[in-house]
């Protein structure tokens, strides 16, 4: 399935200082569908290249980290549970910063 995510707020330096990645990321298992959940664990394994701990916790992202899917809020769509179709574009946002 081709996603684009996109990473800002400081999340991109987890990633190689890169802000948009175009990716390919199949559903686990032979699913049928790719949920939220799914994208998340292959981000940690294939996106992620330092410190993911700044990113995620557990199974979800870290509090302060704004997801949108489409520009919606991901709290709106199920979060981890959110399926994900063709062509979605996934914002992730840190909004916390140090002062």
């Amino acid at each position: 399935m081709q996603l684009t995510l996109e990473f800002g707020g400081g999340l991109e330096l987890l990633c190689n200082s890169v802000k948009i990645h175009n990716v390919n990321v199949e559903s686990k298992n032979g699913a049928e569908k790719l949920t939220m959940k799914d994208l998340l664990a292959w981000v940690r394994t294939n996106l992620i290249k330092e410190r993911p701990e700044m990113f995620m916790k557990g199974d979800s992202v870290r509090p302060g980290v704004l997801v949108l899917v489409n520009d919606c809020d991901w709290e709106l769509s199920g979060q981890l549970e959110t399926t994900l179709e063709e062509k979605d574009v996934i914002v992730f946002i840190s909004t916390l910063h140090g002062g």
